[in-house]
């Protein structure tokens, strides 16, 4: 989760107004993708890490690892739960829930309801303290 959060830190200050969140897909151990949220109507970290995924990697043998809630709705860009629980990947460790009013909680039921094994809370402290600014506007 501390390299999912370093990615983060490249997503400032082009994210905004959506949360900076980073995403790294581990595989034995190792990393083998990364990714951050782009500007506004760019890929979010999810699918920014999908993308940078190398073709013959397993994709049933990763576990994905974000800072924040993968988002369960359309809004710029499709929804980040619906292309982890689309890319078959059966693992997704999340630091903390995103309290955007369209999401609090509805990514992670979506994996898990789709079988995805998720665990959640791994360096929230970190995440939240990094992500302080995005979390006051969400009230």
């Amino acid at each position: 989760m501390a390299q999912a959060l370093a990615q983060s830190a490249s997503a400032l200050p082009a994210c905004r107004p959506n949360p900076p969140v980073g995403c790294v897909l581990v595989q034995d151990d190792r990393i083998v993708a990364r990714g951050f949220t782009g500007p506004p109507g760019h890929p979010h970290a999810e699918a920014a890490a999908l993308l940078d995924l190398p073709a013959d990697v397993d994709r049933r043998s990763l576990t994905a690892f974000v800072t924040l809630e993968p988002c369960s709705f359309r809004g710029r860009t499709p929804s980040c739960a619906l292309a982890l629980i689309e890319s078959g990947i059966p693992r997704v460790v999340v630091a903390t829930v995103d309290p955007h009013p369209r999401n609090r909680g509805r990514g992670l039921e979506l994996m898990r309801e789709a079988g995805i094994q998720v665990e959640l809370g791994v360096l929230e402290p970190a995440v939240l303290e990094f992500i302080a600014p995005y979390l006051l506007h969400q009230g």
